[in-house]
């Protein structure tokens, strides 16, 4: 049994996004605007590896294959199964809140789906 479950107690995902890198920002590299290429901050350039690129890119084709972003299906895979009552996302436009938002559409994943981004994150 899921320890949450049998306690009946939520949780909550801080930076679910990866300090952005779960989102379609990354997919080509690391843009000049990004938090990754600055010199500061939670996200730095290190962590944006040509390995784990391929890896978002992956996950992005699923996403597509969803209608959903990138973002979207990371939202969704967080939150799916009810374990994780709810997922603190940061946004620095509106247009992001309601990308983030649009998650909420479909939380639901087929085994086939899950297999797949479970291969892709080992």
């Amino acid at each position: 049994q899921d320890v949450l479950e049998e306690n009946g107690v939520g949780s909550i995902a801080f930076c679910p996004l990866a300090q952005g890198l779960l989102t379609n920002k990354y997919l080509g590299g690391i843009p000049e605007d990004s938090r990754a290429a600055s010199r500061t901050g939670a996200l730095q350039e290190s962590a944006v590896t040509p390995e784990r690129v391929a890896r978002l890119q992956k996950l992005n084709a699923i996403a597509a294959e969803r209608g959903q972003s990138l973002a979207q299906l990371a939202l969704a895979w967080v939150l799916r199964g009810g374990r994780v009552t709810s997922a603190l996302i940061g946004a620095s436009r509106v247009s992001q809140i309601e990308d983030n938002v649009a998650a909420l559409s479909n939380l639901d994943f087929s085994k086939e789906e899950l297999s797949q981004i479970e291969d892709i994150l080992r």
